[in-house]
């Protein structure tokens, strides 16, 4: 394909994602970024016109098309040049200027591999979640039981090599999940940076089969608490994830729980509205669970719409460094109203909001359009997490010998409101 057959193929394609754009695109509601981020709720149209802004610098666009020529003529490997890679690059090139890393272009292959990973229930890789900081993909969590902390990979943790190779600057977390997921049986090298370190050491992981419930109840040392543990704000609806929720408090209600330890370590997030569902059934009729704010600083309110099941019940909250996103929302609701004591250590601080605009051609667009704030009107940050009433630490060896520190002071908390 020579430079005129391409800009032709390119400027057929840039109508068509035009056109799309131009028909109001319906934000997807509650869906998800870095695996489990955390999503919007409602729909927005986008209309894009022409003279929108008149602040907006004139671009000329023939340097661009100068570029494009001078590259597919005269690159010295020809088969090299993929005008399919050229275009979608120029788009990954253009989001990337954000410099925001929710924010992200998907061509269609990437597109259905993020759509399928986030169906069902089982996959296969190191289960843990990725993030992405100050120019360097980190943990935000492993997935409780998964090879990734059988290994000894931890929140916090900065990943500098995949199998003995440096990540490049220009890869987004998308790019460096593909290279680190793979069939169950098969080897992994992460060269990672644990949090405090100075020494980054090579971690051998074998991939598995992840099966993670989203929502479980389990015992505590004393009969009277039960433990409600939260993994992630999803499953392959809301839907499906409310009828799980509705079913554990349900089965609590039904036992007479006298107090309840929320278990939100490690959960990277989900469904907005699976955070508010949950903290309803926590907080009285009214309540500001959150707010979002657009780009033009309008605030929108997030109330409790319906009669709580759990009112009367006392509950603590568990966080960490791996707690992040809607895990978040439902833990300032409950701190900032005074509904629950938190406990464990700050949580990582997401609070913005990705849509996803899906395109003919199969590629996607996730694109932050919200932030979401704490019931007092904070920001919630990687500068303004959740930081806990008490704070425990989990160290290395108490998981080593198997203590949780954490979860014993969450129950004698729990108790001390019960009696």
């Amino acid at each position: 394909m020579n430079s005129r057959e391409s800009k032709g193929f390119v400027r057929q394609i840039g109508v068509i994602a035009l056109v799309i754009c131009t028909l109001s695109i319906g934000f997807v509601s509650g869906r998800l970024y870095d695996g489990k981020g955390l999503g919007g709720s409602g729909s927005n149209d986008v209309i894009i016109t022409g003279d929108k802004d008149k602040n907006i610098p004139k671009i000329d666009f023939d340097l661009f098309w100068n570029i494009w020529d001078t590259v597919a003529d005269n690159y010295v490997n020809e088969e090299n040049v993929d005008v399919k890679k050229m275009f979608y690059g120029s788009i990954k090139g253009l989001v990337s200027s954000l410099d925001d890393p929710a924010t992200i272009f998907l061509d269609p292959e990437e597109t259905e591999s993020f759509n399928s990973s986030n169906e069902g229930k089982m996959f296969e890789g190191i289960g843990a979640e990725l993030g992405y900081e100050n120019g360097q993909i980190i943990v935000i969590s492993p997935i409780s039981g998964s090879p990734a902390e059988k290994a000894g990979i931890k929140a916090r943790d900065t990943i500098l090599k995949i199998d003995g190779k440096d990540i490049a600057p220009s890869e987004n977390v998308f790019d460096v999940v593909q290279k680190i997921r793979g069939k169950s049986g098969s080897k992994v090298v992460l060269t990672v940076l644990h949090k405090g370190d100075l020494k980054a050491q090579e971690i051998e992981i074998i991939r598995g089969e992840i099966t993670v419930p989203s929502i479980e109840i389990k015992s505590s040392d004393d009969s009277r608490v039960r433990v409600l543990k939260i993994s992630r704000f999803t499953d392959s609806s809301l839907s499906e994830w409310e009828d799980n929720w509705d079913k554990a408090v349900d089965s609590l209600v039904k036992n007479k729980t006298k107090g309840i330890v929320l278990d939100l370590r490690g959960n990277p997030g989900g469904y907005f509205d699976a955070a508010v569902y949950a903290a309803e059934d926590f907080l009285p009729k009214g309540t500001v669970i959150s707010k979002q704010e657009d780009r033009l600083g309008k605030v929108k309110e997030f109330k409790v719409s319906r009669k709580g099941r759990l009112l009367n019940v006392p509950v603590t909250v568990l966080v960490n460094a791996g707690s992040a996103s809607a895990s978040e929302i439902l833990t300032g609701a409950l701190q900032k109203n005074d509904r629950a004591k938190v406990i464990g250590e700050k949580t990582y601080g997401k609070g913005t909001a990705q849509s996803v605009l899906p395109f003919t051609d199969g590629s996607s667009l996730h694109l932050t359009t919200l932030k979401w704030l704490l019931p007092d009107g904070k920001w919630l940050n990687r500068d303004n997490p959740i930081t806990p009433n008490t704070v425990v630490e989990l160290t290395d060896e108490d998981f080593k010998n198997g203590i949780d520190p954490q979860l014993e002071k969450a129950v004698k908390t729990v108790l001390d409101e019960i009696r």
